[in-house]
């Protein structure tokens, strides 16, 4: 369904350097808790940029940016709410989730909005992150539209 909005391929320039901006954020916030591990206030700025993320795009109805930010929030928001500690194998998952969020950035159709990819992969990294921070997968999908998932056998950590 292409993207209507009025005024929309006037905005989404404007969004897309404000969203790799936030995304570069995330990033500066996972960097610093690979060195310092579990810190609050890095935890807390990767929930408000993701957060910020998904209200932006949302706002430009792209769907697929909105809530893969949206589930990653969730998932990263319940884990910090346990006061569970992020261990490597948590914040690799993590990296991998941004990289895929990177390269959704830079693929968004500029006429239509859309995202010409299909969201196995998007999918594939909720759940390795979900499962190394001990969640299910389920657990933090965005109300709108889940993602539909599907089983793998569980990867040893």
């Amino acid at each position: 369904m292409p993207n209507d909005r009025k005024n929309w391929s006037q905005r989404l320039p404007e969004f897309l350097t404000e969203a790799e901006m936030l995304l570069a954020k995330s990033e500066e916030c996972l960097s610093h808790l690979q060195l310092i591990s579990n810190d609050k206030d890095a935890i807390d700025c990767m929930l408000s940029t993701l957060l910020k993320l998904a209200n932006k795009a949302n706002a430009l109805a792209l769907e697929a940016v909105s809530e893969f930010s949206l589930h990653i929030h969730g998932l990263l928001s319940s884990h910090a709410q346990n006061h569970m500690e992020l261990h490597d194998q948590a914040l690799g998952a993590l990296k991998d989730c941004f990289t895929l969020m990177a390269w959704q950035l830079e693929l968004v159709d500029h006429t239509t909005g859309q995202l010409g990819l299909d969201n196995s992969e998007q999918t594939s990294l909720i759940e390795a992150f979900a499962f190394q921070v001990g969640q299910n997968p389920c657990q933090a999908l965005p109300a709108s539209r889940p993602i539909a998932l599907v089983s793998h056998p569980q990867k040893q950590a």
